[in-house]
């Protein structure tokens, strides 16, 4: 009689144990991966060709200034070389247009590096809320779609896609392309 509860035990352990492995399978099969290119998303939006040309017409501004003070500087500097070639600086006039030509030329590399931050906070005031609005958009198809992971195929983390679906579409209907 203990062999046949001895068995019963055994039987019922397995059994424990193969039910264990089946729910934990189950769990792990119904997972759902995605993948999107999100850069390339962005890059099709409408909305984004728009920024790109705010940003590039800002730009074009901030170019023409820098050049009109290159070109006001150059032209002083050559009426300057001019001067001090015809002998007619005495040594103290030649020390003040060389320091101004010289805090004008600092001038100007500081507004080189203004430019660069103008564009950068002009950029990142036109593609955030892009960003944003893809980002929801992802979260809500993931949501909808019961996608436990969605992996960015643009950035080239993700090495191998063929067990994920590609979420584009659903993506570019929820922002409406």
């Amino acid at each position: 009689m203990d062999n046949k509860k001895q068995n019963m035990k055994s039987i019922l352990n397995y059994a424990i144990i193969a039910l264990l492995s089946v729910a934990s399978i189950t769990s792990v099969s119904a997972q759902k991966f995605a993948h999107i290119n999100s850069q390339l998303l962005m890059v099709e939006m409408p909305e984004m060709k728009s920024a790109d040309a705010q940003i590039q017409t800002y730009q074009e501004g901030l170019m023409k200034k820098g050049q009109d003070m290159v070109q006001a500087f150059e032209a002083k500097y050559l009426a300057y070389a001019e001067q001090a070639n015809k002998g007619e600086l005495n040594k103290i006039e030649m020390q003040q247009k060389e320091g101004e030509l010289g805090k004008e030329q600092q001038d100007i590399q500081a507004y080189e590096q203004e430019v660069q931050t103008l564009l950068a906070q002009k950029r990142q005031s036109l593609y955030k809320p892009l960003i944003d609005k893809v980002k929801i958009a992802i979260e809500q198809v993931g949501k909808e779609g019961d996608y436990t992971m969605i992996f960015e195929s643009g950035s080239g983390v993700l090495v191998h896609a063929a067990e994920s679906d590609d979420i584009m579409a659903l993506v570019k209907a929820k922002i409406g392309m």
